[in-house]
């Protein structure tokens, strides 16, 4: 028995002193020598355990203790990673609501989105290169490269923040969030097309109350307008564009000299394409809104306050740029499925809030419409994630 304890029980003084502090690992140990004594009994085990653990009583409460201040700093540790992750989901709504009101006001005292999305972009912009500047967010080093593959992105982003933005216009911010809701319809029909992903049975059921929803809503909407419709229809189909081909951007790249070029990180990505959009959309609005923007175009508009229109402008911008940078930086620290989840809670909070703060009529058929292609949403992201944690763990047990 004693060579079977100097073999089995104290191969080191920390190990031995962890597993007789341990409950599960002393019942694991006390397995193991009596299977190998061939004893059935624990008495002849627990004498000579005592014998051994009580060489280093304080060894192993000072073990122990430090177990424990181990387990409560990875408490403490995670739990304020759970509360930074919270405050930017909070943040995110928030500038999101803010944004919203924002715009809308602006679209309805200037009716200009090409100009409205402009000045988006520009702030964008203007924040994007201080953070630079100032090393707040590392500049990635860009190239011709960089910028004849970002150039897709930026086109579809570009087209995508302008239709939603003729969609404000024209139609409730509540309904056009309810239009939006039907992105996933486009994102699993592009998917399908350009990465050959191919739609589970029950990822197509989860589409069917989203038609139904957006649908059912549509007939009893107050600001129903065909251009405002397609508009919002037509950013579905952009904005999703956007994340197939962000996939794709995403692989490594070969440079002229054949070398691998390291893809762009999210935020890096997000801040390039904001130049490039406010470069690829300053020429049109100069072309067809720029004249409007003068002091005689604005007195025929009937703006009384151009100061007031600009600070609406900034404000909206700037709203515009947060809540999409928070996005990103969310993005990083959650599983793509989760964020869509979390898009769908923050599609419900704006609707809400938007129809508390202009106060527009709501039928009980168009809430329940909504509700119902809102619901269709999350059906549609719950699947997609156990469908996401059913293809990991069947990757981690072929290997």
């Amino acid at each position: 028995m004693s060579s079977l304890l100097k073999t089995r029980v104290v191969p080191s003084l920390a190990a031995r002193d962890v597993a007789f502090c341990h409950p599960l690992v002393f019942t694991t140990s006390s397995q193991r020598v009596a299977r190998a004594s061939g004893q059935s009994s624990a008495f002849p085990l627990r004498s000579a355990v005592s014998g051994v653990s009580s060489r280093r009583p304080f060894t192993c409460l000072a073990v122990a203790a430090s177990a424990g201040d181990v387990s409560d700093g990875s408490s403490h540790t995670e739990m304020m990673q759970t509360l930074v992750l919270g405050s930017m989901f909070a943040g995110w709504y928030a500038a999101n609501i803010a944004f919203n009101i924002y715009n809308k006001q602006l679209l309805k005292a200037f009716a200009f989105p090409l100009t409205i999305t402009e000045a988006q972009f520009l702030v964008g912009s203007c924040v994007t290169l201080v953070a630079w500047g100032s090393g707040l967010q590392r500049a990635p080093k860009i190239t011709w490269s960089t910028i004849k593959n970002v150039l897709p992105l930026a086109v579809v982003h570009t087209l995508g923040n302008l239709l939603t933005n003729m969609s404000l216009g024209a139609v409730a911010v509540s309904f056009t969030h309810t239009i939006k809701a039907m992105e996933p319809i486009f994102s699993v029909a592009l998917s399908a097309l350009f990465l050959g992903d191919q739609p589970s049975p029950l990822v197509l059921a989860t589409l069917l109350p989203i038609i139904g929803g957006v649908a059912m809503a549509s007939m009893t909407e107050a600001t129903f307008n065909w251009f405002g419709f397609l508009s919002a229809m037509g950013s579905n189909l952009t904005f999703q564009s956007r994340n197939v081909l962000s996939k794709k951007l995403m692989l490594k790249k070969k440079d002229k000299d054949g070398n691998a070029e390291a893809p762009l990180d999210n935020m890096a990505l997000f801040s390039v394409i904001t130049l490039l959009s406010a470069a690829l959309l300053l020429p049109a609005t100069l072309l067809f809104e720029g004249w409007k923007l003068s002091p005689v175009g604005l007195a025929e508009m009937g703006v009384r306050s151009p100061n007031g229109v600009l600070a609406h402008a900034a404000m909206a911008g700037l709203c515009f740029h947060l809540y999409q940078q928070v996005s990103y930086m969310i993005l990083s620290r959650v599983s793509p499925v989760t964020h869509s989840i979390g898009n769908c809670v923050k599609r419900v909070v704006v609707i809400a809030a938007s129809v508390l703060f202009f106060r527009n009529p709501v039928s009980l058929q168009n809430a329940l419409g909504t509700a119902l292609a809102l619901a269709g949403v999350f059906l549609y992201g719950t699947v997609k994630r156990q469908q996401a944690i059913a293809a990991g763990k069947k990757i981690a047990a072929s290997e």
